[in-house]
């Protein structure tokens, strides 16, 4: 599961809201995931591939952001789609992005070879949402390590994913941002009074 984008994308553990418009057709979808170069969106419009449609967001309270987009791909009701956006574009995205990474509301996930061991990256949120990405990693990838130096929010599910990582799979648990550092002694505390 290695990114192999120009972007990195994010995703989010609530999908924010978009509306679109193509061919005189127009509704609602929801932002599955956003990078730089574009984004997914799940949708009831028959959107069609190969061509152009507006598309307008707000990423938790970012400016809104409508720029035009390519459609490239298409599973059911779920389509990927590249950014035609301009340098302002870019800024008011990238800002979107950083806000809703430091508030915890979206991740990103990546894998790196570190010395020949394949360390799990996760930065923003770490929750139930990253779940499959997560399982996919370990138990296909082989993760040796966890950093979470990036986390900037964790809740119960994503402490459980952790734990399952070193507990089930033997992951060194890495470097750890102050709040999974709090959440991580809440565990171990608890563990010790049972």
């Amino acid at each position: 599961m290695r990114e192999q984008r120009r972007h990195q994308r994010i995703r989010f553990n609530a999908p924010p809201p978009v509306r679109l418009g193509q061919h005189g057709l127009s509704g609602q979808g929801t932002l599955e995931n956003l990078s730089l170069g574009g984004l997914m969106l799940r949708t009831d419009v028959a959107l069609k591939v190969g061509e152009t449609f507006g598309c307008e967001f707000s990423v938790f309270g970012s400016p809104l952001i409508d720029m035009p987009a390519m459609v490239v791909s298409k599973i059911g009701d779920l389509y990927g789609a590249r950014f035609q956006a301009g340098p302002i574009s870019e800024v008011l995205i990238q800002e979107a992005i950083d806000g809703a990474l430091a508030a915890g509301k979206a991740s990103i996930l990546s894998i790196h070879d570190l010395q020949g061991r394949k360390v799990m990256r996760i930065a923003g949120g770490l929750n139930n949402g990253l779940r499959s990405d997560f399982m996919h990693s370990l138990t296909r990838v082989g993760v040796a390590e966890l950093d979470l130096s990036g986390v900037t929010e964790i809740d119960s599910g994503g402490l459980a994913l952790c734990l399952i990582a070193a507990e089930q799979y033997a992951v060194s648990i890495g470097a750890r941002s102050p709040c999974v550092e709090r959440m991580w002694a809440g565990a171990a505390g608890a563990a010790a009074m049972r």
